[in-house]
């Protein structure tokens, strides 16, 4: 027995008839049960992903919802402190709260530029999106470390800039 398949031709829009001479009825039935698990995989594969856009446009404008209060609570744990790496990490614990996995480090032990670099490289591993993600935080949390990582960061380049 001989199979035959068709094959789309997207420049005329016509189906055009191909036949394999010699191909197994087992093979043909094969060649399209392949065929049928790829378009599966495929169709799964592109809900998948049309869930998690749905998920982060809900995330993103249930952040927008909460940015207002949180920025206003962020910008009251920041003020004075913008651009001070040491102040911004001796008081992280208050704008990241007990639950944070965040241990309170005092001003006196952020003196040295190796003890600002190890706790600045600790807190950037407790506020980083990447890991929050990771370990399903709120997305209050999120919102609030991702402004925290953007502050520590830019301390650390004017730390960084006034260290040389």
């Amino acid at each position: 027995m001989m199979c035959f398949h068709f094959l789309y031709q997207a420049s005329s829009n016509t189906l055009r008839f191909l036949g394999f001479e010699g191909e197994s009825a087992q093979r043909c039935k094969a060649r399209l049960e392949r065929h049928q698990r790829t378009a599966e995989r495929a169709a799964k594969a592109l809900a998948e992903k049309n869930m998690r856009d749905l998920l982060a446009l809900k995330e993103q404008a249930e952040k927008n919802r909460l940015a207002e209060a949180l920025d206003v609570e962020v910008k009251r744990w920041s003020s004075g402190k913008e651009g001070n790496l040491r102040a911004l990490l001796s008081t992280l614990q208050y704008i990241l709260g007990p639950d944070s996995g965040w241990q309170p480090i005092p001003l006196t032990e952020v003196i040295t530029s190796a003890a600002v670099k190890k706790a600045y490289r600790k807190a950037t591993l407790c506020v980083h999106p990447d890991k929050l993600q990771q370990r399903g935080a709120s997305i209050q949390k999120k919102y609030i470390c991702e402004k925290v990582f953007d502050l520590l960061k830019d301390a650390w380049h004017k730390f960084n800039s006034e260290e040389r």
